[in-house]
């Protein structure tokens, strides 16, 4: 090999040792950039990482915590007649029909009264009959249908389940700023018999009212000294809440009380605030209020938060009534009542519109 052809060999050797270092070079510098980087952001990912464990493992624990329909034991295989309160009208329809779908080993069968009108006192005399093998009802229970349990062998429970208020509504044209609790007993009383004696217009006053004996809610509590007395003689007697609401869109003066769930978003009614006294009239409605001709586009919903803290002044507690008697009416009852206090049945119920008593 001549001198050239010695020195382009040599010329070329040395170029393919330069690119090759070159590139090893490169190669080195990219790893050390990459392992400094991920030196940089290690802290960060170990950081995200745990808390996505955590929020991952907080998850868990709440999914595995929360009670549900499915996870209450001893649910008999049967089909079982009950009945009672109208206020629980939206529970039937939303969150019994949620149980039967999670449980359908157990049927639930709503049973009307005969000759009376539907309500906590005609199911509660239903249960102590036999006629039903649990209750639904919106007032506690009275001395008087304990006793009458008592003489025939049992007792009766009372569980509580959820919240409700009492609301007073009236026409929607009628113009006074709310009552007291007081002033509405004295209106049901008879004392009271014209609006202007509550601030209100010179127009007779019209109570309408479900009969005592079969009253959903009471105004007069059983601690009260005003129990048991006669209602005045201008109150109008109606059959039910329904028939009260459509009663009152046509009587001016006309007044009622009745489920603060289940009169509040009525279009064609007006719910009036209530206090212990004058100056401390709350609305059992969210407000600001919302007006009949923006109804039923919008409706008035319950003032929950009042309700709950107890600052509104009639409060409906919601119970299921259980036969003491070590036989299959106790044991659907106390069923009945621990679907509807897991987790699942207290959403249910404020999904109903009512308050959940957790």
């Amino acid at each position: 090999m001549d001198n050239t052809n010695q020195k382009k060999a040599l010329i070329n050797s040395e170029i393919s040792l330069f690119l090759r270092g070159l590139i090893i070079g490169k190669v080195l510098t990219l790893m050390v950039i990459g392992g400094l980087l991920w030196w940089l952001l290690k802290p960060n990912l170990l950081s995200r990482n745990s808390v996505n464990s955590s929020s991952n493992q907080s998850f868990k624990t709440v999914s595995n915590t929360a009670s549900s329909f499915q996870t209450v034991a001893d649910v008999p295989t049967a089909s079982f007649n009950y009945g009672g309160s109208t206020a629980w009208a939206s529970i039937r329809q939303l969150v019994d029909s949620q149980i039967q779908s999670d449980r359908p080993e157990l049927q639930l069968r709503y049973v009307d009264p005969v000759n009376a009108s539907p309500g906590s006192s005609s199911g509660i005399r239903m249960l102590l009959d036999g006629k039903l093998d649990f209750a639904q009802s919106s007032r506690p229970l009275t001395d008087e249908e304990q006793a009458m349990a008592k003489a025939r062998g049992f007792t009766l429970e009372q569980r509580q389940v959820g919240m409700d208020g009492i609301a007073v509504v009236v026409n929607p044209s009628l113009n006074v700023p709310g009552l007291t609790v007081d002033q509405l007993q004295q209106i049901y009383l008879g004392k009271i018999t014209n609006w202007n004696q509550v601030g209100g217009p010179n127009l007779p006053i019209t109570p309408l009212s479900q009969r005592p004996e079969d009253a959903d809610t009471v105004i007069f509590p059983s601690n009260s000294d005003l129990k048991g007395q006669a209602l005045g003689s201008n109150v109008q007697y109606v059959y039910s809440t329904t028939e009260a609401v459509r009663q009152l869109s046509k009587i001016p003066g006309g007044v009622y009380y009745g489920s603060a769930r289940s009169v509040v978003p009525q279009c064609s009614v007006k719910a009036l605030p209530l206090g212990q006294t004058a100056g401390q009239l709350i609305p059992p409605y969210r407000e600001p209020m919302v007006s009949p001709e923006q109804c039923p586009r919008q409706r008035n919903q319950l003032n929950t938060e009042a309700i709950k803290n107890g600052s509104y002044p009639i409060i409906a507690n919601l119970f299921v009534i259980i036969k003491q008697n070590k036989g299959r009416e106790q044991q659907i009852g106390d069923a009945y009542t621990q679907l509807l206090l897991t987790d699942q049945g207290q959403r249910a119920i404020e999904q109903a519109g009512f308050v959940s008593v957790d």
